[in-house]
């Protein structure tokens, strides 16, 4: 989880290497109206992401109790700014969620974003996302990573952090 540009994408595709799971992006989930709003510079409300989390927490659960998937677990990347979000992800999947919130300083994303083409997210959007972060609290499964460490690293401690949450038997 994070704004635009911390490298959830990146991230959860090594997690999911890593995992032998299913990887989803979040971004696949939006209808085609939130991505127009977005192209066009107008960060999403609530009522705009309510139906995409609930698409993105379904499909995690259906990925994760998939029987062809052998190891019960799915990755996804997705922004879950705010804790209701994240909770709204969780209802809507069936399955006990974790989250990596990938979190650095303004700027880097900031720079990340300037040099991304292809992304219909704009990055005049970034203060907004930034507005709306909610870093995890206590009581939430949860851990902040530092998004400007390596992509190597970052999946390293993911999955250490990963290994304490849901222990294997």
């Amino acid at each position: 989880m994070g704004v635009s540009g911390s490298g959830k994408s990146t991230l959860a595709a090594l997690l999911a290497r890593h995992l032998h799971s299913p990887l989803l992006e979040g971004d696949d989930f939006h209808s085609a109206a939130n991505v127009a709003k977005m192209e066009s510079g107008h960060p999403l409300d609530d009522a705009d992401r309510w139906p995409w989390l609930d698409r993105l927490g379904a499909a995690i659960g259906v990925a994760a109790e998939d029987r062809a998937n052998q190891t019960g677990i799915a990755v996804a990347a997705c922004s879950a700014l705010k804790r209701s979000y994240r909770e709204r992800l969780s209802q809507a999947s069936t399955v006990p969620l974790a989250f990596v919130l990938l979190d650095t300083a303004p700027d880097e994303i900031a720079r990340r974003l300037a040099g991304r083409t292809g992304h219909y997210m704009p990055p005049s959007l970034l203060d907004s996302q930034l507005a709306t972060l909610e870093r995890p609290s206590p009581g939430e499964r949860a851990i902040t990573l530092d998004a400007a460490l390596t992509p190597e690293r970052l999946s390293e401690d993911a999955l250490a952090w990963l290994e304490t949450q849901f222990p294997r038997p």
